[in-house]
């Protein structure tokens, strides 16, 4: 045999060794539940007068500042704002130089009434064309009462471009909350990919609801200014309560954080996709209609044949409620959304999706449940080398405590779950792999408490050595 095709042979031979090792501690099944017990520490929303929900100085100034990818692909930003006074200038200055403002661009402004509250003026301004991987500063409000602040753009749509994000959810506005933004915050994260369940807001009544929302548009800011957060919404979004005449799903949300679903051709922007970087995420909503042929059903249908594995080869999914989860809160709630979407998350090959809802840290292995038949088919879920990873991270804070309660035993899919606060970090170093990482929010501490790598669904190690050997005319059977 040749030196060459000899030195080749072993090459595929250490590979196809390291991919089987590789996937022996990925998908084995070492099922840890974590015996680390939490304290509340409280679990009581922040007093309105702490520093987090400070009003910034001078007389009508924006607050509760936030950003979000403002199209499909990456090259556009919504910002957006509250004045509380009056509407004043609707415009943002922007530019590549610190202080120094070359383009100026006119949002739009609205207010709304929830109850007896009135909202601020809310405005959305929309900054189109901008260029990749460049750092713009920006200033929104007029004279003395003006703020500035800045963001990064992603790199352009790549295959092999690298990313970090956050992901938070169920964040709420207590002591436990702060802890956990200020531990993202420091990740080093470029992005957020919320899961649902901001405010809290709506267990509260009346005025104070409003109120709520303006606290934690305030006490969010410190990050939301300058990263972009991508929504989802949950369940303490939808804000049905008729006692107070107020039956229109959302609307508190839908007012302040807007969302670029016309850019992936949704009719609702609570379902909506973007592309960032090397990652096509699409956002789901839990809490509306997606059964067959309602809007949301039929645009995932032709939003999962838009992907291109070739350009974003990470395929992420986000929502609330969780299809897998074994915890006694919410227990097989998702059950109905899993039974519709779980074949086509494993036929488009979805690496991942993350959840909040429930209170706790979850991590699943690749498991399935497509084969289930009431009469005479699978009773459980197997294991699946096409599924998704599962992750519920519904464990910003909030004042509603912990989900402590897990099912015994641990079912076969669970990988590790803990009762406790804290986020997440994924980043992506290439189409192959990512690296993921949960961190607990332990008492005021940040804690790494798990982590694995995560593989490409479609640039698997199989997929590349195929490809090589395509390319080189000598195709290998694997």
């Amino acid at each position: 045999m040749p030196i060459e095709r000899r030195e080749q042979t072993m090459l595929l031979n250490f590979v196809l060794t390291s991919f089987f090792f590789l996937v022996s501690i990925r998908d084995g099944s070492a099922r840890i539940t974590s015996s680390f017990i939490r304290s509340e520490w409280p679990a009581v929303d922040l007093p309105l007068d702490h520093e987090a929900f400070a009003v910034p100085k001078g007389y009508n100034a924006p607050q509760q500042v936030h950003i979000t990818q403002g199209d499909y692909d990456g090259k556009a930003v919504i910002i957006s704002w509250v004045t509380p006074d009056e509407p004043g200038p609707s415009h943002v200055q922007y530019g590549t130089s610190e202080s120094k403002f070359q383009t100026s661009l006119e949002g739009t402004v609205r207010n709304y009434t929830f109850h007896e509250y009135k909202s601020g003026y809310i405005h959305h301004c929309v900054l189109e064309g901008l260029e990749y991987k460049t750092k713009y500063y920006y200033r929104i409000g007029s004279g003395d009462s003006s703020r500035e602040f800045w963001f990064e753009t992603p790199p352009k749509v790549d295959p092999d471009a690298s990313y970090k994000f956050g992901i938070i959810g169920d964040l709420g506005q207590t002591f436990n909350s702060l802890s956990t933004l200020e531990h993202y915050i420091q990740s080093g994260a470029e992005t957020v990919l919320y899961v649902g369940d901001l405010s809290y807001a709506d267990r509260y009544e009346y005025n104070d609801v409003g109120l709520r929302w303006d606290t934690w548009g305030r006490f969010v800011e410190r990050s939301t200014a300058y990263h972009p957060w991508i929504w989802s919404a949950g369940n303490h979004e939808i804000e049905y309560m008729p006692y107070m005449r107020e039956v229109v799903p959302f609307k508190n949300f839908l007012y302040r954080y807007t969302t670029p679903y016309l850019a992936s051709n949704s009719s609702s922007p609570l379902w909506y996709a973007v592309r960032r970087a090397s990652a096509h995420i699409i956002v789901l909503s839990s809490y509306s209609p997606f059964v067959k042929y309602t809007p949301q059903y039929m645009w995932l249908q032709e939003e999962l044949k838009r992907v291109d594995r070739e350009k974003t080869p990470w395929l992420i999914v986000l929502m609330h409620i969780p299809l897998y989860n074994s915890n006694g809160a919410h227990y097989m709630e998702g059950e109905s959304m899993r039974s519709v979407f779980e074949s086509w998350f494993i036929k488009y090959k979805v690496d991942v999706i993350f959840a909040g809802h429930v209170h706790a840290y979850e991590r699943s292995y690749r498991f399935s449940n497509i084969d289930y038949n009431i009469t005479s088919g699978n009773r459980y879920p197997l294991p699946d080398k096409s599924a998704p990873v599962y992750i519920t991270v519904g464990d910003g804070g909030n004042q509603e405590g912990l989900a402590a309660k897990f099912l015994d035993p641990q079912p076969e899919y669970s990988a590790f779950r803990e009762a406790s606060y804290g986020h997440s970090t994924l980043e992506i170093n290439n189409r192959t792999h990512a690296i993921y990482h949960w961190n607990r929010n332990d008492d005021g501490k940040k804690v790494p408490t798990d982590s694995f790598i995560l593989h490409n669904q479609y640039w698997s190690i199989f997929h590349s050595i195929q490809t090589l050997e395509i390319e080189k005319g000598q195709r290998t059977e694997i």
